[in-house]
C-alpha cells in the first residue's frame, strides 16, 4: 500500500508545515490572516496615546470592551472623548465587566457617554439566580475603529497603569499591539459576538473589508468560557518550539498538563523562560506561582521576578517564527473560564521585535534558582506600594496556599518544598477542627449547606420556568 504522504508531491519539511498550520488553526479555533501590519505598544503610556488617537479620528464605529473602567482622571478622559465622537454621529458601544468594574466605577461614570448617544453594556453582571454564573468574565481589552485599526493588550483603562511618581510608584509593564489589515474585522466580530449574548446584535457598521496592510500572518484567538482555545494553542507551541519558548504572565498558575508540556520541552533542550511579577496586585497568586518554582527549575525552566512595579504583561516567543500578545494568563481562569483576546503571529520581523523586548525586561529582573548560595535577592522582593484592585488580604494568601499544598500532598503530586511545611501542619489542623465541629455541632455545617442548596433549588426551579414561558429565549447566560 503507497503511503499518501509520499503521493502529495511536497517535500517533507513542506508537509510538516501544513500539518502544523492545520493543527494550530484546529487547536484555537481561528484561521491564519494574512496581510497585516503589526505594531508593538510598550507598556500603558504608548497604548493609551494610541488609542485616544485612534478614538479621536473615528468617522462610523468604536467598539471597546475592556476588563476594567476606573472613574479616575484617565478613565473620564476615555469617557470624554467617546462621548465627544458619539455626539459626532460616531456609533460608540462600549462593553465593560461587571466584577471587573466592582468598586473601579458606578453608573454615574457612563452617564455622559450614554447622554451623548453612546451604548454601554455591562458583561455578566450578578444574579441572584445564578449562584456561581459570576465566575465567568469578560476580560478581554479590545479596541476597534472604523473596521480600520484594531488593538489588543492586557492594558486596562486605569491610572494605576500609569504609576504616581510623586509617590514612588512607578508604570505597570505591559504589552499590547495595534493591527491593520484583515484582521481587524476578526477583532470586531469577537466583540459583536459577545455584545450579542447581551442584549440586541450590533447594527451593521456597513463599513468596507480592510485591505492588506502588511506581510504579516496571524490568527485571533477569541476564547469563550470552557472553549480552550488558547490552552489547547499553548500546548501544542510548547510541543512544537524546539529552539526557545518565552513566557511572560502576570498571574502564572500552570495545571498539570501545561506545567507538563514546559518541562518536556526543557528537558528535550528548549529555552524555555518564565518571567513573573516579583511584587503583584494579587498576592495570593504569587504565592500560588512560588510553589511550583522547585519542579519547573529542576526541570532546567528558568524563572525571573520582575523588580519593578506590577508586571502585567501576558506574551510568549516560541523559536522564530511564532509569538502571542492578548489578555490570557497561563491559569485555568483565563483558559476555561473568561472571555480572552489574544493575537498569534507568525512572522520573524515581529518575533525578533517581541525577543529583543523580553531580553530587555530580564534586565530589570531578578533569576530565581535553586542554590541558596546563588539565590538573589536574600530577602523578599519589595512591594512598590501595590494596593490595586484585586489586592487580596494574607488570609486569602495563606488559604490558597493551604489549598494547593494539601492537594500536592494528598495526591503526591509533587514533592514539597521546605516552605510549605507550615501550610501543611495548618491544613491538617484545619481539618481536625471542621471533623470535630461536624462530630459534635453537626447543624453549624448543615445549615449552610441547606441554605446553599435551597439557593441552588430555588434559582434552577425560576429558570425552568422561564424556559417554559419563553422557549425560544432559552439559552444560558455566559
Amino acid at each position: 500500500m503507497k503511503n499518501r504522504m509520499h503521493d502529495s508531491g511536497q517535500p517533507p519539511d513542506r508537509r510538516f508545515a501544513t500539518l502544523a498550520e492545520q493543527a494550530l488553526t484546529r487547536a484555537a479555533g481561528a484561521p491564519l490572516s494574512t496581510g497585516n501590519r503589526v505594531d508593538l505598544l510598550i507598556d500603558a503610556r504608548a497604548n493609551f496615546d494610541a488609542w485616544l488617537e485612534a478614538i479621536a479620528s473615528a468617522k462610523h464605529n468604536i467598539l471597546f470592551g475592556n476588563y476594567i473602567f476606573r472613574d479616575d482622571e484617565l478613565g473620564r478622559s476615555f469617557i470624554a472623548a467617546l462621548a465627544e465622537r458619539a455626539r459626532a454621529g460616531v456609533r460608540v458601544y462600549v462593553l465593560h465587566d461587571w466584577l471587573g468594574c466592582l468598586g473601579q466605577s458606578r453608573a454615574r461614570f457612563w452617564q455622559p457617554l450614554r447622554e451623548a448617544g453612546g451604548e454601554v453594556r455591562t458583561f455578566n453582571p450578578f444574579d441572584p439566580l445564578s449562584p456561581f454564573g459570576w465566575i465567568n468574565r469578560d476580560h478581554r481589552k479590545l479596541l476597534t475603529v472604523d473596521g480600520r485599526i484594531g488593538f489588543v493588550s492586557g492594558v486596562c483603562v486605569s491610572a494605576a497603569w500609569l504609576g504616581d511618581p510623586a509617590r514612588g510608584k512607578e508604570p505597570w509593564r505591559d504589552t499590547g499591539v495595534a493591527l491593520h489589515g484583515p484582521a481587524v474585522t476578526d477583532l470586531e466580530r469577537a466583540f459583536a459576538d459577545t455584545w450579542a449574548t447581551l442584549g440586541a446584535p450590533l447594527e451593521s457598521t456597513e463599513t468596507a473589508a480592510p485591505a492588506p496592510a502588511g506581510d504579516v500572518a496571524l490568527r485571533v484567538i477569541a476564547t469563550q468560557p470552557s472553549s480552550t482555545g488558547t490552552y489547547r494553542m499553548d500546548q501544542l507551541i510548547a510541543a512544537l518550539a524546539h529552539q526557545r519558548l518565552w513566557l511572560t504572565d502576570a498571574y502564572f498558575i500552570g495545571v498539570a498538563p501545561y506545567l507538563s508540556a514546559l518541562t518536556n520541552a526543557a528537558r528535550d533542550g528548549v529555552d524555555v523562560r518564565l518571567l513573573v511579577p516579583g511584587a503583584s496586585d494579587v498576592p495570593a497568586v504569587a504565592a500560588l506561582s512560588r510553589t511550583g518554582y522547585r519542579a519547573l527549575l529542576e526541570a532546567g525552566i528558568r524563572i525571573y521576578e520582575w523588580n519593578g512595579s506590577m508586571l502585567h504583561a501576558k506574551t510568549a516567543v516560541a523559536d522564530d517564527r511564532w509569538a502571542r500578545v492578548g489578555s490570557t494568563n497561563l491559569n485555568i481562569a483565563s483558559w476555561m473560564g473568561n472571555c480572552e483576546i489574544d493575537v498569534a503571529i507568525e512572522n520573524t520581523a515581529f518575533v525578533e521585535q517581541l525577543a529583543g523586548q523580553y531580553e530587555q525586561d530580564l534586565e530589570n529582573a531578578t533569576e530565581i534558582v535553586l542554590s541558596r548560595r546563588r539565590a538573589r535577592p536574600a530577602t523578599p522582593p519589595p512591594r512598590h506600594g501595590l494596593h490595586g484592585h484585586g489586592s487580596a488580604g494574607r488570609g486569602a494568601v495563606g488559604a490558597m496556599r493551604m489549598a494547593t499544598t494539601l492537594g500536592a500532598a494528598l495526591g503526591n503530586r509533587r514533592v514539597l518544598s521546605d516552605a510549605e511545611t507550615r501550610p501543611l501542619l495548618g491544613g491538617a489542623l484545619l481539618l481536625l477542627i471542621v471533623g470535630a465541629i461536624a462530630a459534635w455541632w453537626p447543624r453549624a455545617l448543615a445549615w449552610p449547606l441547606a441554605a446553599l442548596a435551597l439557593w441552588i433549588a430555588v434559582s434552577l426551579i425560576v429558570r425552568w420556568a422561564r424556559m417554559r414561558r419563553h422557549p425560544r429565549q432559552a439559552t444560558s447566560k455566559t
